[in-house]
C-alpha cells in the first residue's frame, strides 16, 4: 500500500518552509504541498485580487454583488469566483430580467457622470435618475447573449437550482435566437454572427471615433469574430444541456441541430488550417493584409469550449509555441499578434493592440493541461507565479518587456483564468453535473516538482467540497478524494516513461485502460463512490 508520509497542513516539513502562518493556502481553490508553499501562495494573491474587485450596486430599489459592473467581466470573473462566492446571482437575475423585447441584454451599470449612456441611442440604455446610474449595452458588443447563458451555467452548476433554470431559460434561449437572427448580429449568408471592426471581443473599432461613439452604424464595416461564433456555438450546446435536465428533449434536439450547423459555418469560413483567423471582414478589405495571420485571444477560450478536437487544440497551441520562439515580446500569451501598426489610438504592444494578457495565458494553459502538453500548461504557470512573486499581484495586461500595464481593465478577469487552469486543468476536478455530483478527475499533477500534495475546490455557496491528497513514489502513486460525487470517471495523467500495471480502488483491483494524449499515457477507469475514495496506481 502507498502510504502519504507526511501530515498537510504543516508550516514546516523536513527543513522547508510549507504553510503561511496562518494557512491563508486553505481556500476554495486552494493548495498544500511538502516541498514549497509558492502555489498555495499564489492561488491565494489570486483570490485576493478577485476579492479586491468585489463591489455593490444599488439600482431600482435592489442592490447586488457585482464584480465588475460589467456583466462580462463578472461572467469571466466566476469560473473562479463560483467556488467562493456566496452572492452570485442577483446580477445575473438583473441583467435577465431587463432583457429587453427583442431578446438583447443590456450589459453595464454607470453613473450617470460617467457618460457611457451617451455613446449609444435610446435604445440601448435605461436611465435610473434617482440612483444617478443607466443601464447601457454598447451596441457593437456581440458577446452578451452567450455569456449570460455561460454565467448561468456558472451559477446552476454551484447550486443545481432547477425551479430557477425553470424560470430563466426561455430568456437565455432569447438572447440566443437574437443573437442568430437581428441583421445586426448575424450574417444569414455565412450564417455567422458578426459585430463591427473591433479586436476581438473588445468594445471599440479602428474608428478613433468610437472611443466615445458604440453604436453600429448604417454601412458600418462588419466582421464575423471566431469567438462570438464559438461563444455562441458553446451557449447552444449548454442551452441543450439545460433543457435535457428539464425534461424538454425535443428543445434539447433543436439546439444540438442548430449548433451542428454553426460549427460548420465557423471551420468552413474562420479556420485557417492552424488556428483561426482574427476577422473575417465582410464586404470590405480590412486595415491591412493580416487578418488571416493574426493570432487573437479568443483562440484560446475557443478550445476550452469545446469547439475544436484535439489534432485541432493542439495545432492552435503549438502556434502560441512557435510563436514564443520569435517573438521579441517577454511571452507569447497576446491580446493579438501581430498587432495593428494602430488600432484606434493605441500602438504596438499597447491595451489590446498586442499587449500580454492573463486571461490568455490561463486559458492556454488550462487547453494545454487537457490536449497533451502538459509540461507547457505548468510552464505557464510557473512564468506566471514568477510574474506575481516579482509584482505582488497580477495586472490586467502587461507591456511587451514585462512591465504592468494596470489601466483599462480588471484585473481580476485574468486572476480567474489563471485560477480556473489550475483547478480544472492542473488538479483536473471538472463538475460534469451539479454540486459535483459527477466528477471528471483528471489530475496532472506529475509534470510538478510536487511529490505530495493536499488540493481543495468546491462551492461555498452549496458546500460541495472535494479534497484530495496526492502522493507519487517509486511504486506508484496515491489519490484519496472526499467529495459528494457519486461518480467519478478518472483519467490519472502518469509520470513521463511509466506505464501501469494494476489500479486499486479502497483496496480492491479493478479493471482500467490506458489511453494517450498526443504522446501523454493516462490510466482511466470509473468509480461509483460513497463520498470517500482512495486510489492507487501502480507503475
Amino acid at each position: 500500500m502507498l502510504e502519504f508520509e507526511h501530515k498537510l497542513p504543516a508550516m514546516n516539513i523536513d527543513g522547508r518552509k510549507n504553510g503561511t502562518y496562518n494557512n491563508t493556502e486553505l481556500a476554495i481553490p486552494g493548495v498544500l504541498t511538502t516541498l514549497d508553499y509558492r502555489l498555495g501562495e499564489f492561488l491565494h494573491k489570486l483570490r485576493v485580487n478577485i476579492y479586491e474587485g468585489r463591489a455593490m450596486v444599488f439600482i431600482d430599489g435592489r442592490y447586488m454583488m457585482v464584480n465588475k459592473n460589467w456583466i462580462r467581466d463578472h461572467v469571466h470573473i466566476m469560473k473562479a469566483m463560483k467556488h467562493f462566492e456566496y452572492e452570485l446571482r442577483n446580477f445575473l437575475d438583473f441583467i435577465i430580467e431587463t432583457q429587453r423585447a427583442d431578446g438583447q441584454y443590456y450589459e453595464l451599470i454607470k453613473q450617470l457622470d460617467d457618460g457611457h449612456w451617451k455613446m449609444v441611442d435610446e435604445d440601448c440604455r435605461v436611465i435610473y435618475p434617482d440612483d444617478n446610474l443607466a443601464l447601457v449595452r454598447l451596441e457593437l458588443e456581440a458577446d452578451i447573449e452567450y455569456l449570460v447563458v455561460e454565467g448561468a451555467m456558472q451559477y446552476y452548476q454551484t447550486t443545481g437550482d432547477d425551479e430557477w433554470l425553470r424560470r430563466v431559460l426561455p430568456k437565455l434561449e432569447a438572447g440566443i435566437n437574437y443573437a442568430t437572427s437581428d441583421a445586426k448580429r448575424f450574417d444569414k449568408n455565412l450564417g455567422l454572427c458578426i459585430r463591427p471592426y473591433t479586436i476581438d471581443t473588445w468594445d471599440f473599432t479602428f474608428d478613433p471615433a468610437s472611443g466615445l461613439d458604440r453604436r453600429i452604424h448604417e454601412n458600418e464595416p462588419m466582421c464575423a469574430m471566431h469567438g462570438d461564433n464559438t461563444g455562441v456555438w458553446q451557449a447552444m450546446r449548454q442551452l441543450s444541456w439545460f433543457c435535457r435536465r428539464l425534461g424538454y428533449n425535443e428543445r434539447a434536439d433543436e439546439w444540438d441541430k442548430r449548433a451542428a450547423v454553426l460549427r460548420e459555418n465557423i471551420f468552413k469560413y474562420l479556420w485557417n488550417g492552424r488556428f483561426f483567423v482574427h476577422q473575417l471582414c465582410v464586404g470590405h478589405d480590412g486595415i491591412d493584409r493580416l487578418e488571416a495571420e493574426r493570432l487573437s485571444l479568443s483562440n484560446s477560450y475557443d478550445i476550452n469550449r469545446g469547439i475544436t478536437d484535439l489534432e485541432k487544440s493542439r495545432s492552435i497551441i503549438a502556434e502560441y509555441m512557435r510563436r514564443r520562439e520569435t517573438t521579441k515580446y517577454f511571452a507569447e500569451w497576446f491580446t493579438i499578434d501581430p498587432p495593428y501598426e494602430k488600432f484606434n489610438k493605441y500602438t504596438q504592444g499597447e491595451y489590446v493592440n498586442g499587449a500580454i494578457s492573463p486571461f490568455t495565458a490561463g486559458e492556454l494553459a488550462k487547453a494545454a493541461f487537457k490536449s497533451g502538453f502538459e509540461h507547457y500548461g505548468w510552464d505557464i504557470i510557473s512564468r506566471f507565479i514568477e510574474l506575481v512573486e516579482r509584482d505582488g499581484d497580477v495586472y490586467f495586461l502587461y507591456y511587451p518587456d514585462s512591465k504592468p500595464q494596470p489601466q483599462g481593465g480588471p484585473s481580476a478577469w485574468g486572476a480567474a483564468a489563471l485560477i480556473s487552469a489550475v483547478d480544472e486543468g492542473l488538479a483536473g476536478v471538472e463538475d460534469i453535473d451539479v454540486c459535483y455530483r459527477r466528477i471528471r478527475f483528471s489530475p496532472r499533477f506529475p509534470v510538478t516538482p510536487y511529490t505530495e500534495l493536499r488540493y481543495f475546490t468546491g462551492y461555498e455557496l452549496s458546500g460541495s467540497i472535494v479534497d484530495i491528497r496526492y502522493i507519487l513514489t517509486d511504486e506508484g502513486m496515491r489519490y484519496d478524494i472526499s467529495s459528494p460525487a457519486y461518480e467519478i470517471a478518472a483519467h490519472l495523467l502518469l509520470p513521463d516513461g511509466r506505464s501501469c500495471s494494476r489500479v486499486c480502488v479502497n483496496g480492491r483491483e479493478v479493471e482500467f485502460s490506458c489511453s494517450k494524449v498526443a504522446d501523454s499515457m493516462y490510466a482511466d477507469f470509473d468509480i461509483t463512490t460513497d463520498r470517500r475514495v482512495s486510489i492507487e496506481v501502480y507503475f
